[in-house]
């Protein structure tokens, strides 16, 4: 509950809604250089390699200071030459931590952790995020950010500094500490997809060092998720997240937690409801695999779930679930096959006679997988009824060629496997189909006798 006390009001109100200027709270470390500062932090600073070794690390401790002004990328016209000066500090400390041994002693990590929040704990711009901006196709370029040539060096340095074997995690834990992955998680809604992947790759191996953090992250990138689900939908980071989440799943040890089981089935699956979904959908079909893959009884709960979230209306997210609903079948054991399988092939029945071809299509492409049909042929007595009336649907009535041989593959299969159920329920189909064309006709032939009652009693009326 603190945890999520504390998120809430760093994402904005107590409600646990983003404020709209999307601010972070910046460090009270950080210099903003403005039109009247004259002063040039890099103009006394030599380089580190004209320095003599014993007086480096001073120097050092130096330029991580003078690093830590941050310079308006906004206006290229202002502070030119302190820019580029900023920027070559930047990279000679890159040098230096590559070419040094034990440069980062407990001194300096208090340094380094508030340069680098100094630079990248900051405002994220302001977009039009509405719902509909997704389908703007003007709007596919992401926006980039003006800072970058700063901010990419100083991701690197950090990324040396975590992956460093001379910072010892339990030193270090006092400055990269919750508060801090807070901030850090925040940025994961930044445009800028370069970003993203340095803050995917230095979270990654933060989790992986820091182990008294391990707990922290996965709740709270569960509360970044719930924040997806419950209110905001649209979230650049989301991917990269799932993409940390998959190599951690993959993990786990066995037998899962009740804490891992608890995280797929309130944060993870209910991704399937966003609208964007297709904007992550590889890396969260990717998590399920994970989690089936430790424990098959998983998928139970995953294509309940899933069939419970079906996109009725959006075709395109149709197929999405149905490309995840297959690379989650091949990992399922038969026990846990039969406990889905007739609500879900009432749904794949639903899908196979669908009027848009390509969500047919790609329900009829489940008899292309070997392992699925076999599945399905050792429980065809219960399969067989409830697919074969869409199927022959599609030979009569679909407009589509390509489905109609698709079909027709299908229905050949099943008379192969099976040939007297297979005429078992085509009769019985056939018996349906009568019993339904009887219902129609005695249907029409009662409203026609009202029919026929009302204009008799019209007549009656203008009679009087």
């Amino acid at each position: 509950m603190k945890l999520i006390q504390t998120v809430k009001r760093r994402m904005g109100n107590e409600d646990g809604k983003r404020a709209p200027t999307r601010e972070s709270k910046e460090p009270s470390q950080r210099k903003v250089a403005t039109k009247g500062d004259s002063s040039n932090p890099f103009a006394n600073l030599p380089t580190l390699r004209e320095t003599a070794i014993a007086d480096r690390a001073d120097l050092f401790k130096k330029k991580l200071v003078a690093c830590s002004t941050v310079y308006d990328f906004d206006n290229n016209t202002s502070f030119e030459k302190e820019k580029e000066a900023k920027r070559q500090a930047l990279l000679e400390i890159v040098e230096y931590v590559n070419n040094t041994r034990n440069c980062f002693n407990e001194t300096l990590m208090q340094d380094v952790v508030t340069m680098v929040g100094a630079n990248i704990f900051r405002s994220l711009p302001v977009r039009n995020r509405g719902i509909m901006s997704i389908y703007d196709p003007e709007d596919d370029e992401p926006t980039t950010e003006s800072a970058w040539p700063h901010l990419q060096i100083v991701y690197e340095f950090f990324l040396r500094f975590v992956v460093s074997n001379d910072v010892d995690p339990k030193i270090a834990k006092r400055f990269v500490d919750a508060n801090f992955v807070l901030k850090l998680l925040e940025l994961f809604d930044s445009e800028d997809p370069r970003e993203r992947d340095y803050l995917k790759t230095i979270l990654h191996r933060v989790y992986g060092k820091f182990m008294a953090l391990r707990s922290f992250i996965r709740r709270a990138i569960q509360h970044v998720f719930f924040k997806v689900i419950y209110e905001c939908e649209l979230y650049n980071g989301v991917g990269e997240l799932l993409e940390i989440l998959g190599s951690i799943i993959n993990g786990f040890a066995l037998p899962l937690k009740d804490e891992h089981k608890d995280f797929l089935v309130r944060a993870l699956i209910p991704l399937h409801k966003v609208k964007v979904l297709a904007s992550f959908h590889q890396q969260i079909s990717y998590c399920m695999t994970q989690y089936v893959e430790k424990d098959p009884k998983l998928a139970v709960d995953i294509i309940n779930s899933m069939l419970k979230f079906w996109p009725v209306s959006l075709t395109a997210k149709q197929i999405l679930f149905l490309n995840e609903m297959e690379e989650i079948l091949e990992l399922v054991q038969p026990p846990e096959f039969v406990a889905i399988q007739k609500s879900l092939f009432k749904r794949v029945s639903q899908c196979i006679s669908c009027p848009h071809f390509q969500v047919a299509e790609r329900a009829l492409f489940l008899w292309n997988n070997d392992y699925i049909v076999k599945l399905i042929n050792q429980n065809r007595k219960e399969l067989f009824p409830i697919v074969l009336g869409a199927l022959y649907s599609n030979s009569k009535h679909h407009w589509n060629s390509a489905v109609h041989g698709l079909t027709f593959n299908v229905l050949k299969l099943l008379m192969e496997a099976d040939p007297p159920l297979f005429d078992e329920c085509s009769a019985n189909n056939r018996t349906h189909l009568e019993e339904d064309d009887s219902k129609k006709e005695k249907r029409t032939a009662k409203w026609a006798e009202l029919q026929d009652k009302y204009d008799a009693y019209l007549k009656t009326q203008e009679g009087k």
